[in-house]
This record gives C-alpha cells, structure tokens and sequence, in this order.
C-alpha cells in the first residue's frame, strides 16, 4: 500500500484535499438522520438496561392487594416498547447505511483485510494507552472506535434483539410473530432459562460498551486533535489544529 492510501485512510479524506488539509477547519460528517437515530437509539438503551436489570432482579412484593399494584408490568412495557425502538431504529439505520454518506455506512463495514487499517488501530491502542503525545486525525470514526462500535454494539445488540424477541415471542404464545421469526433461538441455547441468562450477560456487556464509549468520547473531546461530541449534535466535525 502506497502512502499516499495509508494517508487517505487515517484522513477519510480524497488525496485532493489531503493536500489541503492545513486550510481544513470543519468537514461534515454525520447526518441529520445519523445523529437523531443516535440519541433515540442511547435513550433506548438507557431503558432497557435499567428495566432489564429489575426485570432480572425484580423488586421485593409491593404492600397491598396484588391486583393495586403493577410496578413490574410497566416495568416490563418500558423494556418490550425500548425494545421495539431499539430493533426498528437498527432497520432504519441499516437502511440510512445504504443511501446516505460514506461515513453512514462506517458501523456496519470493517476494512478487516487493510494492513494500514489495523495499523491504525494500533496507533490507537497506545493514544488510548498514554503512550503517545497525540492520535493521528480522523474524519469519522477512529479504526479502534469503529472496530469497537462493530463488535461492542452492532453484533451484540443484533444478539440482544434476537434473544429479546425469542423470550418476547413466549409471552405472545405460539404464532405470534415474534415467535415464528425468532422461535429458533430458544431451541437452540437448549431452554429458555439459558437463553434469559445469556440476555442478561448481553446486558452487561452491553453497559460495559455504553462505559469505554462515553469515557472514549469524552476522553478525546479533551485531550484529542478534533470534536467528538459536538460532532453527533451539529453533524460536524472540528479540527484543533
């Protein structure tokens, strides 16, 4: 790989405006799809951990008659409904992938076969390590950012909504579709308590992602050569130096 290619790719940029990258200030980067699709999908899992963790460690019986009391089953409606957000914004973020921008399609693809890709990552690894002054500079995700957004959160919470839906689909009872299209998990882990265990281990490494991502952000907001957070609200991206 020539590099001039191995430029082009910790840039994201065409070699045209490699060669201006010193007038650069700002690119924009996420689009307004992009970013809304963002924040819902970060309220979702904000509700469905928190309603998962008691839907797997409910509360002690509530005072009174049984039939006054539905603490749990709206519990359990705020995790059915994130849920649905969860999986239909995963649809409509898949679909965005395809029509929008070259960094749309960032958090489903991996340049897995690109020697200066992982190259990359390892510059990263030791920025986030302290074990260099500065990271190189990057228009959309970093390569160890996007190598953790495919594997932190696209494959895990492909694995959340498949289990999800599976022990979804026994509430609705055969038929339902929920559990015509995910029936097969249940199955397959052996019964459905295992599939509830493996749910709630997907819970937390679902919030250990959530953890390294926001401390990442924040992290590079501070310390790093370009906009992190302000990036997801305004769609673009600034350059420090």
């Amino acid at each position: 790989m020539s590099p001039a290619s191995g430029q082009e790719l910790a840039t994201g940029l065409d070699p045209g405006a490699i060669a201006k990258g010193q007038s650069i200030k700002s690119v924009y980067v996420y689009e307004a799809p992009v970013r809304v699709w963002h924040w819902i999908n970060a309220l979702a899992i904000t509700v469905l951990a928190i309603t998962g963790y008691f839907i797997g460690s409910p509360l002690p019986t509530q005072p009174g008659e049984a039939s006054a009391n539905y603490l749990m089953g709206y519990i359990r409606f705020a995790h059915f409904a994130a849920g649905y957000v969860l999986a239909i914004g995963l649809i409509g973020r898949i679909y965005w992938a395809v029509v929008g921008n070259y960094h749309a399609r960032e958090l489903f693809t991996l340049p897995i076969t690109q020697r200066a890709y992982w190259h990359e990552v390892g510059i990263m690894l030791k920025w986030y390590s302290f074990l260099i002054p500065q990271p190189s500079r990057y228009v959309g995700h970093n390569p160890l950012a996007r190598l953790g957004m495919f594997v932190g959160y696209f494959l895990v919470v492909l694995f959340m909504i498949a289990t999800g839906f599976a022990l979804y689909g026994e509430g609705t009872q055969a038929g339902s579709w929920a559990d015509r299209m995910f029936g097969w998990v249940i199955p397959l882990f052996g019964q459905s308590q295992d599939v509830h265990t493996w749910h709630h281990l997907g819970l937390w490494a679902m919030v250990i992602f959530v953890v390294l991502h926001v401390y990442a952000a924040i992290r590079e907001d501070i310390m790093g050569r370009q906009s992190v957070i302000s990036t997801m609200v305004s769609g673009q991206r600034t350059f420090k130096d």
